[in-house]
């Protein structure tokens, strides 16, 4: 993989940490609940378990992208940054939420076309 390459599977990986953060450890902090629009705190409490769960799946995706990083493996980049767009898409059409395509899939599909360029 080439400079650009790199700079954006370390950029994916490098969201997928902070989301990972948010998630796991924020999600009850007004930091975290901003990030994520939600106003109530008893809602954050109550599903705090869930975003840990979400936020640990984000984690298997930053080290999928630090392994292909390592690894200089285009495949593994791909694979995760074809997964991270899916995702991006199933999420922002489940939520209505357009932030969410373009903190993840666009990031992922300019990823994943410097890779296949």
């Amino acid at each position: 993989m080439n400079l650009l390459q790199n700079s954006f599977v370390a950029i994916l990986a490098l969201i997928h940490i902070y989301i990972l953060i948010l998630e796991m450890f924020l999600w009850t902090k007004p930091k975290g609940r901003k990030a994520f629009g939600i106003r109530d705190e008893q809602f954050a409490e109550d599903t705090k378990t869930l975003a840990a769960n979400q936020g640990l799946y984000n984690g298997f995706l930053a080290a999928g992208f630090i392994w292909a990083l390592i690894s200089q493996k285009t495949d593994v980049a791909l694979f995760f940054a074809a997964c991270v767009f899916v995702a991006g898409l199933y999420g922002a059409y489940s939520t209505g939420k357009k932030k969410i395509l373009y903190i993840q899939s666009v990031p992922a599909l300019i990823t994943i076309i410097l890779l296949i360029l």
